[in-house]
């Protein structure tokens, strides 16, 4: 689909409101696409939808195809025969603000281990045809990632890098001997994720109907503890014993003097090109059987990306590497057509990176928060007057701080030219004309965090890049937030500036 001139919100379903600990793809994700269709909006953007790991990052996840289980709407497997409403009657004492992924590990496994052996207990019969027909359809990552995620289970939780080499390596003695084993352990985990695809497709379907399509993640990287490093070592930088020998970050900053180590694997461009790019284009394929727009997070380093020593505590020491961008994307359109994509082309841009942007035809992003304070800030690219009809821009997004923490914090000269554009600026109304001065551009899309639409401060701020902070994604909205006002408000705000 071809991005035309509309608008949407960012909020990653973890943070919706719910009374399991954790938002969810039930009641009140289609109360809140219900909310964004009264509110005028055409797209819901969300991170990666993967399960998370050490960190809680969507961006770390333990595989570039799976769904969350954490997301499965556990009142749909009430209504769906598999759990019985006693079950959950006594919950932990779950927060309406945070989430706790450390007690949702451990709620979540015990829940949906009992809504697997309801299962097999011939509970729920009417799914198992469609879940064979999953399992079928899926099988090219999901075998993989089933066995991946039973033994990674099996050792306690051990990155896969540490397992006994002949499974760490993939030998197929072993590969076959764990498989036998883990059988029963498999199927729970296939079983989950035919219960995410499910409920997720039926949300995607309703959101459709609604007028609303949604815009998601695509990581550039997969984190080293994944299925996808496990499964495919010939596609990334391993030695024999399967530990990295380059991992991924990016050098200092605006966000961070000694660089973001981030520890991804790197790809191995000259074997992935030799085979026509088939992992990347599969990947694209599972990205639009979730997505409807799919945004490149990262996308300088299909130009060029940096390369870390493993074993670096900083990411200070690395180089810039070439990779193949004209030619993975120009295999991704012979197989797959043109796809809705956004760049992710913030930060220090080369030459490089616009030709790659442009030359493809990609719209790129800009962020208002990063329009301001600079030396020749009327020179500022991402000023409103700056700001091109091929991009999307943005308040903030989930890695900057609020509008309003943003404001609250700003310098003199930060404020003095922010109010070059909004005179009469306050702690009380920044977020909201900021986003109206959005709304108000030639951007061919304009988005804003759900955060900003609240005005709510830095305790709100979803990620600070480069920490492991304890507050870091666990944000969650409360029912009040989505209030008819604030709908009507935007709706009105959306068709003022024709969107």
């Amino acid at each position: 689909m071809a991005l035309s001139r509309s608008s949407g919100v960012l909020l990653h379903p973890t943070s919706l409101p719910g009374p399991y600990g954790i938002g969810e793809l039930g009641e009140h994700a289609y109360r809140f696409v219900d909310w964004l269709a009264d509110a005028g909006q055409k797209y819901w953007q969300v991170m990666p939808l993967g399960q998370t790991g050490y960190g809680d990052s969507p961006y770390q996840s333990f595989s570039a195809f799976a769904g969350n289980p954490y997301l499965i709407s556990l009142d749909t497997l009430v209504r769906d025969g598999l759990l019985n409403e006693a079950d959950l009657t006594e919950l932990p004492e779950f927060s309406d603000d945070r989430v706790d992924f450390g007690l949702q590990y451990v709620f979540r496994r015990a829940i949906l281990a009992r809504a697997f052996e309801n299962f097999e207990k011939g509970e729920g019969a009417a799914l198992r045809a469609e879940l064979e027909a999953f399992r079928s359809a899926e099988e090219g990552w999901l075998t993989d990632y089933a066995l991946y995620t039973a033994i990674k289970a099996n050792h306690d939780g051990a990155a896969w890098n540490t397992w006994e080499k002949d499974i760490r390596t993939r030998e197929p003695e072993a590969l076959a001997r764990w498989a036998e084993l883990m059988a029963r352990d498999m199927d729970r985990v296939v079983f989950e994720q035919f219960l995410f695809f499910r409920q997720w497709r039926a949300l995607r379907q309703y959101a459709h109907g609604k007028g609303i399509h949604v815009i998601g993640d695509i990581p550039i990287f997969v984190a080293l503890d994944s299925a996808d490093a496990w499964a495919n070592p010939a596609e990334f930088y391993f030695d024999e014993e399967g530990q990295p020998t380059v991992v991924a970050g990016v050098p200092p900053d605006y966000f961070s003097e000694t660089g973001q180590l981030w520890g991804n694997p790197l790809y191995r461009w000259d074997r992935m090109g030799a085979d026509g790019f088939r992992w990347w284009i599969r990947r694209f394929e599972g990205s639009l059987a979730l997505y409807d727009v799919i945004r490149i997070d990262h996308f300088r380093g299909f130009d060029e990306y940096w390369e870390i020593p493993a074993g670096e505590s900083t990411a200070v020491n690395g180089r810039w590497v070439k990779a193949p961008g004209h030619e993975l994307f120009a295999a991704v359109k012979e197989a797959l057509g043109d796809l809705p994509i956004i760049a992710e082309d913030l930060g220090l841009m080369t030459p490089g990176v616009h030709k790659l942007r442009d030359d493809v035809g990609f719209p790129g992003m800009a962020v208002l928060q990063f329009a301001f304070g600079s030396g020749e800030w009327n020179m500022n690219s991402f000023l409103p007057p700056n700001l091109k009809e091929n991009q999307v821009v943005y308040t903030g997004t989930h890695d900057n701080d609020t509008t309003r923490g943003w404001w609250e914090k700003a310098s003199d000269v930060e404020k003095r030219h922010a109010m070059e554009f909004i005179p009469d600026a306050s702690d009380q109304n920044f977020a909201w004309r900021l986003t109206e001065l959005a709304w108000s551009t030639r951007t061919v899309l304009a988005v804003v965090p759900m955060q900003d639409l609240l005005n709510l401060g830095s305790d709100a701020r979803m990620n600070l890049p480069g920490t492991l902070g304890p507050h870091n994604w666990t944000w969650r909205a409360r029912p009040e937030a989505f209030s008819a006002e604030l709908a009507r408000d935007l709706r009105a705000m959306t068709e003022r500036n024709g969107r």
